[in-house]
């Protein structure tokens, strides 16, 4: 089972007040909470300066695991990627 990549979707996303972790994801009318966070990508330097930095966050939630990519330049987040299958545990 391997991560899909989709076309970036954009949610809303509410975080942790102190460290900024994705805490629940609102796609749509339906709200997922999100269980665990498996892995956190720094990609400031992958990234031209016009473009500006990101911040991929991949989650697990109740439904799928998610790739949440946050842009620093425009403050947006996105689904950029997805797996049905993975369950969490």
């Amino acid at each position: 089972m391997a991560m899909i990549r989709v076309e970036p979707v954009p949610v809303r996303v509410r975080t942790d007040w102190l460290d900024g972790r994705p805490r629940e994801i609102t796609w749509g009318h339906e709200r997922l909470s999100v269980t665990s966070l498996a892995l956190v990508r720094d990609e400031t330097s992958a990234y031209a300066v016009d473009v500006g930095p990101r911040t991929v966050f991949e989650v697990e939630t109740s439904r799928a695991r998610l790739a949440l990519a946050f842009e620093h330049r425009t403050r947006r987040w996105t689904i950029d990627g997805l797996d049905e299958e993975r369950r969490a545990a």
